[in-house]
């Protein structure tokens, strides 16, 4: 059995990898709260500023091991981690890592070169267990402020120059702010903060006030992450079949009539992506390989003239334009939908 797969054979991932990250006092542990069946592990000790009609179960940390110890318990009443906060969790596992290797740490109790390597793997394998267990992830991090010249860059405050890496590894990462009266998240990069936007989510997204609602903010943004994969998926499921479509109909092409006939089902159908330039790409192959010429006035495949006498050179005639370029097959095409 092949180890390949096809696009839309690949695994469709159903939990999702998130950082929140802003001001503080904005309520981003409220909001991170508002995840599926949250368990909160306070690594921040800050659990008592969340409203108590929004707190949930949580585990106050006071080490890594704590938190190691707690992936060892029945967690199955719970679909989503909250880690409050991300600076603190690698904190933490940055002493621990040094405990059991004080190799990785200098005098002053910042980790090596080699010690950011190692957390860094570290907090990998723990995304991965945390998936493994099917379990959605939500990252709550305070900002820090970047100097660029005159510019402000605003950044998560998580492990220093090590954030980057860290940050690869999520799905999405939303920067909450105060605009106006307003409480806004908005997971686009741009040239203040960071963000990172895998499923298309609004550009800015009001963060409603919590009265007598119910805390589920987070809970409609993994809906809609959940339906953007599987969106992708049925289009690269799309793709697959219109492609084997395009295959099964240029077999039927024999000659200039059926050559032609196939260009004017191609321009007819839906495109997903590039199939229009592909299916064009395909006919020039298989034209070639039979004989036949593009006229680039007619837009039409023709048979090759047969050659002139040696004997006696035939009347001049006019000339057709040919050509070997697939996308005058097309003129139009622009590979959408």
């Amino acid at each position: 059995m092949t180890l390949i797969k096809k696009p839309s054979e690949l695994d469709t991932p159903t939990t999702i990898k998130m950082l929140v990250y802003g001001q503080p006092g904005l309520g981003k542990s409220t909001l991170a709260l508002s995840a599926p069946s949250p368990l909160l592990l306070d690594f921040d000790g800050g659990v008592h500023r969340v409203n108590p009609m929004h707190q949930t179960d949580t585990v106050q940390i006071r080490s890594w091991q704590d938190c190691l110890d707690v992936l060892n318990e029945n967690l199955s009443a719970y679909k989503t981690l909250v880690i409050d906060t991300a600076g603190k969790m690698l904190d933490y596992m940055a002493l621990y890592l040094i405990s059991k290797n004080p190799k990785l740490g200098k005098s002053n109790g910042a980790l090596t070169l080699q010690g950011y390597g190692e957390r860094k793997s570290e907090f990998v394998g723990f995304l991965k267990r945390i998936s493994i267990m099917g379990k959605h992830i939500v990252f709550v991090a305070h900002d820090r402020e970047e100097r660029n010249g005159d510019d402000k860059i605003i950044r998560p405050e998580i492990g220093g120059s090590s954030a980057g890496d860290l940050i690869k590894e999520l799905d999405l990462v939303g920067y909450m702010e105060a605009i106006g009266r307003k409480r806004t998240i908005s997971f686009d990069p741009c040239e203040k903060y960071y963000g990172k936007n895998s499923c298309n989510l609004d550009g800015v997204m009001d963060v409603p006030e919590l009265k007598d609602s119910r805390n589920e903010f987070l809970i409609r943004v993994i809906e809609k992450y959940n339906s953007a994969l599987e969106s992708k998926r049925q289009t690269v499921i799309d793709y697959q079949d219109l492609m084997l479509l395009v295959e099964e109909n240029l077999t039927g092409v024999t000659d200039a009539t059926s050559a032609n006939q196939f260009i004017d089902w191609v321009g007819g159908i839906n495109h997903v992506w590039d199939s229009k330039l592909q299916a064009a790409m395909m006919l020039k192959q298989k034209a070639t390989f039979i004989g036949l010429k593009l006229n680039t006035m007619t837009k039409k495949y023709e048979g090759e003239a047969p050659k002139p006498s040696a004997k006696k050179a035939p009347a001049p005639e006019p000339v057709a334009v040919t050509s070997d370029d697939p996308n005058d097959l097309f003129p139009d095409n622009d590979g959408t939908i």
